[in-house]
């Protein structure tokens, strides 16, 4: 399973989105700290769902950091996130 797979994976599992997009970057940082040449290791989530509701920026980006802490302290070397909650 690629990282991308995994990341949809382990998100959908715990927040049920309504919209999850997961965007390899991996390309743009090629040569850069990090960067491995076989790509998978910066991403962007976009994504909404109502679980986020009621939570603000930086509980949000809690939630996410810990779903995907093992892939954090791997193969991913950069997340960055646009959260939205389905009331905002």
């Amino acid at each position: 399973m690629s990282v991308k797979e995994i990341i949809e994976s382990k998100v959908n599992e715990a927040l049920n989105p309504e919209l999850l997009e997961v965007i390899d970057e991996s390309h743009k940082h090629a040569g850069h700290v990090g960067a491995r040449p076989e790509g998978e290791t910066h991403f962007h989530i976009n994504m909404t769902a109502s679980m986020l509701n009621g939570k603000n920026r930086v509980e949000r980006q809690r939630m996410i950091y810990k779903i995907l802490s093992d892939e954090l302290a791997g193969p991913i070397h950069a997340l960055s996130l646009s959260l939205k909650g389905t009331n905002d």
